[in-house]
């Protein structure tokens, strides 16, 4: 049996839990003038941001240039969502129905992801391309200072949220929100020239913008952002690790 896009992921959303299917209660209605500011605040920071991102991963690890680019993403994408309008943090709904912010939930999803990307990055071990992509960006996390890779990874996972599943969800309208804002995410991710950084925007902005939909606002799926990122920069790195990786970076070809 042949199912459109549409059905096929109306299928998918059935069989997903409570908490990323069933929309709580909310009124998040703007005037056309404020929508309109919105969308263009969104259009000038997506390229600007997607630009720094590019251009931070283009430097080497452990340089001032990194850290200091890194922290410029997660400034640009936080500055952008804040001109663009009201951001909200969101509900979810108990098992009576009664509102809160979603906090363990949140948790509970970020450690789940982490567990199929570990399993996932098993696999992605065997295969060259993607070898190469995940050695190549773990090799910030593997050879900088721990405490500022920390501080910039939960800095741009906060800030990615606040501007992807806050300011642009709400600027794509109400017409496949979750499909456009993943869209748009995953495009700004290629800047990065990584197809594992881009495969895995894919996937993990789809779940974003479930939890998106669902909660009507942001805290939901930054708590799985940064979930999902502590555990892949503690764990992750020492899978996809080189003999003599200091140099990691001598031995790969210029980028094109």
């Amino acid at each position: 049996m042949n199912l459109s896009p549409r059905a096929l992921a109306d299928r998918l959303i059935a069989l997903a839990p409570r908490e990323l299917r069933e929309k709580v209660p909310r009124d998040h209605l703007e005037s056309d003038e404020a929508f309109r500011r919105r969308r263009r605040v969104v259009a000038g920071v997506s390229v600007a941001g997607a630009a720094l991102l590019g251009k931070s991963l283009s430097t080497r690890p452990d340089s001032k240039e990194f850290y200091g680019l890194t922290l410029g993403v997660a400034a640009t994408w936080t500055a952008g969502a804040v001109a663009s309008g009201p951001l909200h943090l969101g509900y979810e709904q108990d098992a009576h129905d009664r509102l809160r912010r979603p906090l363990v939930t949140p948790v509970a999803l970020g450690v789940a992801s982490f567990g199929a990307f570990y399993g996932a990055a098993l696999v992605a071990r065997r295969i060259p391309v993607l070898n190469r992509a995940l050695t190549e960006i773990l090799a910030f996390a593997d050879q900088g200072s721990a405490p500022l890779v920390t501080t910039t990874t939960f800095a741009n996972g906060a800030a990615e949220e606040v501007f992807f599943r806050g300011a642009l969800y709400a600027a794509v309208g109400t017409d496949h929100p979750v499909a456009k804002s993943t869209a748009v995410y995953a495009l700004a991710t290629t800047a990065t020239r990584n197809p594992a950084l881009v495969l895995a925007s894919g996937v993990m902005g789809t779940l974003f913008g479930l939890q998106r939909r669902a909660s009507g606002g942001i805290q939901a799926p930054m708590i799985t952002h940064l979930t999902w990122s502590g555990l892949m920069l503690r764990y992750m790195p020492p899978l996809f690790r080189r003999e003599g990786h200091d140099e990691v970076h001598e031995d790969l070809p210029p980028r094109p």
